[in-house]
């Protein structure tokens, strides 16, 4: 290594007496004054957050912490039984299937919204016109056979809980923007294009919410992991005190079938797929 090389960072660095953190002494001006979620946003956009920008990515944090025996947490707990020893591999497998169908849709929500506002000047001033716009969006999806992320889900069919608490704290904190009313204008206008009324879900409208926040689209999936962390922490000290792992796995084991038995595995209804 050459003695004249450096590797710039505006986040973290150390000496023997001080730890420096976005330009302040860790110790010294954030330990007991900054709160986590307030952190995390501030490592990821290079600024302090707002009060009200940190009770609207808390909210989302709160609302993706745990959906209950997703994938997610059962293969967290299925490897803690494989492998107890390994706190920090259970804990991994429940975020490595934060994918496309649970957890990524917050991203994915947020990418379909951010192509369909992209180069649209000036931005509509009243919900007939988010209408008209959303409308357009979700024609086009059809269209091309694409999906529309962030609508539906399997337990929640009429409303997702999440979704109308999120959508008024942004707006009393005044963060409702382009991003979460597009949103809510798929929500009122696509039955006329799929022929059906599904929900905005909960994912969805959080990573409507995180966009609107300004934060890098292509970042926030890492914002639903950070939530689930702490859910799949809470899945494991629960499989600890009243374990389940092993019913389920014995009771798949105990239910496994010769595949001759099984129908066509391609004859699967799209419209069935989930979403945390």
């Amino acid at each position: 290594m050459t003695a004249d090389r450096s590797y710039p960072t505006r986040l973290g660095r150390s000496d023997p007496d001080t730890i420096w953190l976005l330009g302040h002494e860790l110790a010294r001006d954030l330990m007991g004054k900054v709160g986590f979620s307030e952190l995390a946003f501030w490592l990821v956009a290079e600024r302090r957050p707002t009060p009200s920008e940190v009770r609207v990515l808390d909210t989302v944090l709160v609302a993706l912490a745990d959906h209950g025996f997703t994938p997610t947490a059962i293969a967290a707990r299925l490897t803690y039984l494989s492998a107890p020893d390994s706190l920090q591999g259970a804990l991994a497998a429940g975020l490595l299937g934060g994918g496309s169908r649970f957890l990524g849709v917050t991203e994915d929500t947020a990418a379909f919204l951010h192509a369909a506002l992209e180069g649209v000047q000036p931005l509509p001033a009243d919900d007939a016109g988010w209408d008209a716009l959303a409308l357009t969006v979700v024609q086009e999806a059809k269209a091309a056979g694409r999906h529309v992320p962030g609508l539906g889900h399997p337990v929640h069919k009429v409303t997702d809980p999440r979704t109308p608490v999120l959508l008024q704290v942004a707006e009393e904190e005044g963060l409702r923007g382009a991003y979460l009313r597009l949103y809510e204008a798929v929500g009122r206008v696509h039955p006329q294009v799929l022929g059906r009324t599904l929900p905005l879900n909960g994912a969805g409208v959080c990573g409507a919410a995180l966009a609107d926040l300004g934060l890098p689209i292509e970042l926030l999936r890492g914002f639903a992991l950070l939530a689930r962390a702490a859910g799949l922490l809470g899945q494991l000290a629960e499989e600890r005190r009243r374990p389940v792992a092993m019913d389920i796995y014995l009771d798949v084991d105990g239910r496994a079938t010769d595949a001759n038995d099984l129908g066509d595995p391609n004859d699967v209804d799209p419209s069935t797929d989930p979403t945390d």
